[in-house]
């Protein structure tokens, strides 16, 4: 049926802003998290039951009943509840491996890109949306102090991102010279 129709249902959210990672609950009728995210009328988010915590963990956690979340401020958001696609909105999408960069944080997961005959550039030209998907995601940053960490999903801010595709490791040492390791004498 309609979602205008739909009772509001609670779903479990993590956010991730400039500074704090706050986790709370947010009353809804959208089925997925990037819907909240992306087809929210106002600039943030009024989440429920919250826990505010810093960065790496230096700081006692804040508790609230409510929270008012700036959607500008957030960097992604993480949802460990998988959530079954409707057929029917159902788009073909061709999946990517990505890096993307959030600083500080880095993301690593599946994108869902519109169908390209392999041209990764025009499929990430057609790319749009507030916050993007990123599946099977792993997430962390070294610089702040968090541990990599696994999610069914990773909506990530657009405005804030980086994104790389195909990507992969650079060994920075790759082609330096090291001396011989000398023998104890």
């Amino acid at each position: 049926m309609f979602a205008a129709f739909n009772d509001l249902e609670r779903m479990e959210l993590t956010l991730y802003t400039d500074a704090l990672i706050t986790r709370g609950f947010i009353r809804t009728r959208q089925h997925r998290v990037t819907d909240i995210l992306n087809l929210a009328e106002d600039p943030f988010l009024i989440l429920e039951d919250v826990t505010v915590d810093e960065f790496g963990d230096r700081g006692a956690p804040i508790q609230a009943a409510y929270a008012q979340i700036n959607l500008d401020a957030v960097l992604f958001a993480v949802t460990t509840t998988p959530v079954e696609p409707v057929p029917e909105l159902r788009t073909p999408k061709t999946k990517e491996e990505a890096i993307i960069s959030i600083p500080p944080f880095k993301v690593t997961g599946t994108m869902h890109l519109l169908p390209s005959d392999g041209n990764i550039r025009a499929a990430l030209q057609e790319l749009h949306g507030r916050f993007l998907p990123i599946t099977d995601a792993t997430y962390w940053s070294e610089h702040v102090g968090e541990g990599r960490q696994s999610a069914v999903l990773v909506a990530v801010n657009h405005r804030r991102a980086q994104i790389l595709a195909p990507h992969r490791q650079v060994d920075p040492w790759a082609g330096i010279d090291t001396p011989a390791a000398e023998s104890p004498g």
